[in-house]
């Protein structure tokens, strides 16, 4: 299965990014029998918890509240809720003006007038409908992860340090806590995992499979028979 080496172990979860792994998994990650499993590791002397939370929203307060009673070490902010327009009425057809928000600049140059146009007229379309703005939420913890790490490294004894993200934001920590001598380990799943991190295993970075411990920390609904676990 797994076993942890060293005296202290330190556990951050960055759950914005674990929660969309999923969709590549075909299973989800059960919360609660998650710190289980890691409770059983002697070794781990902290489980730190990223997740924001929607002000107002009483269903989403109270997950970072159940989140609080399994014991994590939870660190959160509010979502930041952001509005963008997609009112195309005071636009050209073939006006990059809306679209430039949503497809990088890089590609948006690939684009023919045809398919611009295409576009814009989806817009207008939405426009009849009366939807003139979408929302997109945003709640990154890359920065709080990052200076929690360090700063554990300075102030304790910890010798290994376990994320669970594959985001690229963290190839540096990992990288200065690798020459810093400790052992830094990757919970992620395949296609999920940087191509900035996954180049750290040459200086010592472990990246880790979750699939190898679904028995132990998926919702149980979706155990359906002991097949699963081979």
């Amino acid at each position: 299965m797994i076993k942890l080496c060293g005296k202290s172990v330190r556990v951050y979860i960055d759950y914005a990014n674990v929660r969309p792994w999923s969709n590549k998994l075909g299973w989800h990650i059960d919360i609660m029998r998650l710190k289980q499993f890691l409770d059983s590791f002697q070794v781990i002397e902290a489980v730190n918890f990223y997740n924001g939370y929607l002000e107002g929203d009483k269903k989403s307060e109270r997950d970072i509240k159940d989140i609080e009673n399994q014991r994590y070490i939870v660190r959160t902010k509010p979502v930041k809720v952001m509005k963008f327009s997609i009112d195309v009425s005071s636009i050209l057809p073939n006006s990059t003006t809306i679209i430039d928000q949503f497809i990088k600049r890089s590609l948006l140059r690939k684009f023919d007038n045809e398919t611009i146009r295409f576009l814009n007229k989806k817009f207008k379309d939405m426009n009849k409908k009366g939807k003139y703005y979408i929302e997109d939420r945003k709640c990154n913890f890359d920065v709080e992860i990052g200076v929690d790490m360090l700063l554990d490294n300075e102030k304790t004894k910890t010798d290994t340090f376990i994320l669970w993200s594959g985001d690229s934001d963290f190839a540096d920590p990992a990288k200065k806590l690798i020459k810093a001598g400790k052992k830094v380990i990757i919970f992620g799943t395949s296609g999920k995992i940087s191509r900035e991190l996954s180049e750290l295993r040459k200086s010592g970075l472990i990246i880790f499979e979750v699939n190898k411990i679904k028995e132990f920390i998926c919702w149980n609904k979706e155990l359906k028979s002991k097949r699963d676990f081979k």
